[in-house]
């Protein structure tokens, strides 16, 4: 089978993008430059077009049921128009994904969109839908992930784009992780305060149709997923798959530094494997550091202790755009998780000295 690709992405090519495969989807990497595409995201505003991201919807009478079992946060608190984030565990609380949940406006009952990572809505789909039938729960779950595209607009004039794109929806009156419907460019969207950048912004979902109506009327520099990539990194963000993933780098919350997102007086999926680790500790944790010597950490990279003994392994690592610094993510046991504990990675096989750095990188 061959990748899928997003609505735009003739608009992307014509524009000089390049491509790179990721969750099973032909997604732009860059156009300009990933240096170039991080600076107009830390000092203007970027857009990235991230509709290879995964969308299911929920409704139905037992709709917030179902969510509330199968993810960690508290699905009963969201009003319309908010958001969490949260976590999807298994039954030993390792992660399988992290999403976030949408409540939509109500339609005679009511309705969620929750967002998994790129490639994982049929293995959502099938795991909702398997669940609802076991629990005989009365709720209808839909795969819209190819029914909406969806961009991110990020950065310190996030706000001023997408207010001249919609200027009848008073989105600066959105706090952070709400949303509502608004018209942008004559297109009905739904437009979210999140993001994945550590700025300010906003991600916008429209019609798979109408992608480039929306995409042509906010006006921002276009950027890929590499940036998206050293942007997330410098705030220490998890990425699916590579700082976690349930066959290759088994995690749960507490481990992942998302502790937050787990409400242990609900009933989920993994609850009682995550109540017992919560009460007796996790024995390693994630953490960020930075490189003092030349070197660059990648994925996979050894963690060593001060006399040379590997006590973990990186799952992110980049050079800093925003710094011109080597950092990375990675997992060691919690004795050295303290800030400036003197660390090496291993970089090509030679040690780099490194100091544990509690992320965000940056301010």
């Amino acid at each position: 089978m061959g990748l899928r690709k997003p609505p735009l992405y003739d608009v992307h090519a014509d524009a000089g993008a390049t491509f790179t495969e990721f969750g099973g989807w032909d997604m732009p990497v860059e156009y300009d430059s990933i240096k170039a595409e991080h600076v107009a995201v830390r000092e203007s505003v970027g857009i990235f077009d991230v509709s290879h991201m995964s969308e299911l919807e929920v409704s139905g009478p037992d709709a917030t049921a179902l969510m509330q079992r199968l993810t960690t946060n508290d699905v009963t608190a969201l009003e319309p128009g908010d958001s969490q984030y949260s976590a999807i565990v298994n039954d030993e609380g390792v992660i399988i994904d992290d999403t976030v949940v949408y409540r939509l406006p109500d339609r005679d009952e009511r309705v969620y969109l929750f967002i998994p990572n790129a490639g994982h809505d049929e293995e959502m789909y099938d795991r909702w839908t398997s669940f609802r039938d076991d629990w005989d729960l009365d709720a209808t779950v839909e795969d819209v992930t190819e029914d909406w595209a969806m961009f991110a607009v990020q950065g310190p004039d996030a706000l001023d784009s997408a207010t001249d794109a919609a200027p009848d929806a008073a989105l600066g009156d959105l706090s952070k992780f709400q949303a509502t419907f608004a018209d942008v460019a004559g297109v009905e969207c739904w437009v979210a305060r999140t993001g994945y950048t550590g700025e300010d912004g906003f991600e916008v979902l429209c019609p798979w149709d109408d992608a480039e109506t929306v995409w042509s009327a906010l006006d921002a520099t276009p950027c890929g997923l590499g940036s998206r990539d050293t942007l997330r990194l410098e705030m220490g963000y998890l990425l699916s798959g590579q700082d976690f993933d349930p066959e290759t780098e088994p995690r749960t919350p507490y481990e992942a530094g998302i502790g937050f997102v787990v409400k242990l007086d609900t009933e989920f999926v993994g609850r009682d494997a995550l109540e017992q680790q919560s009460e007796a500790g996790v024995d390693e944790t994630f953490v960020g550091f930075a490189l003092l010597d030349r070197g660059v950490p990648r994925h996979g990279y050894d963690i060593a202790d001060a006399d040379g003994e590997v006590i973990g392994v990186v799952t992110s690592g980049t050079m800093s755009p925003t710094l011109s610094e080597p950092i990375g993510l990675g997992y060691v046991p919690v004795e050295y998780a303290d800030d400036e504990t003197e660390i090496s990675v291993l970089v090509r096989g030679r040690e780099k000295r490194a100091v544990i750095v509690t992320p965000p990188f940056i301010n």
